[in-house]
């Protein structure tokens, strides 16, 4: 029960406080980290790795400060290192997490690549998610619109969305919605927390 006597929504999953930004909010949208036997900052985003566990917003502006503000040795009450590359290395690791779910669903048959495939899924709307990369065309992706209540997901690279379908670049995916996708969209929003992009994150509106 929360403050006022009002019940939490707890329908998001345990939820955990960011030591920047002092927000509670649901696990997946924060990075956790642990610390080493070497006192070192390692993140854990899968939040599987032993040991007390603190946790940031998945915005790279909450992680510089807990950088900057040496808010890790608070959170762990002990001195830690911490990386320069810190913000980089969650950032590659949450991307490789996200094609590796891509390459998942697109091997159970719930995700398309390429133009045509796209466009059909979605003009059967058994598309729930759009993907497009960020370094495609603006003109050929404005040529497809965002399923009606669905999601988009607008910056990854046309490399890294080659990655999950075993081909070299890949401008256009469409997932289905069940299976992974609930899962690569929370990865997502978390990568774009970190990414510094132009993309709006949303999209040509449907219709």
């Amino acid at each position: 029960m929360g403050r006022g006597g009002v019940h939490k929504d707890r329908s998001d999953g345990p939820e955990r406080k960011c030591i920047a930004t002092g927000e509670v909010q649901p696990r997946y949208g924060l990075i956790r980290f642990v610390a080493g036997p070497d006192g070192q900052v390692y993140p854990d985003v899968a939040a599987k790795l032993p040991g007390r566990g603190v946790y940031v917003a998945a915005e790279r502006a909450a992680l510089d400060k807990a950088v900057s503000k040496k808010l890790f040795a608070r959170g762990f009450k002990a001195q830690v290192t911490v990386p320069a590359d810190l913000a980089d290395e969650v950032e590659k690791q949450i991307a490789r997490r996200v094609v590796e779910l891509l390459s998942l669903a697109r091997k159970s048959g719930d995700a398309v690549a390429g133009y045509e495939k796209v466009k059909t899924w979605l003009d059967r709307e058994e598309a729930q998610v759009l993907l497009q990369a960020v370094d495609g065309s603006g003109r050929g992706k404005s040529k497809l619109s965002t399923p009606h209540f669905g999601k988009y997901i607008g910056w990854l690279t046309a490399d890294e969305l080659g990655a999950a379908f075993g081909r070299q670049t890949v401008i256009h995916a469409a997932l289905a919605s069940g299976g992974l996708a609930k899962r690569v969209v929370e990865e997502a929003q978390r990568l774009r927390g970190l990414r510094e992009t132009d993309d709006g994150g949303r999209g040509r509106t449907e219709g």
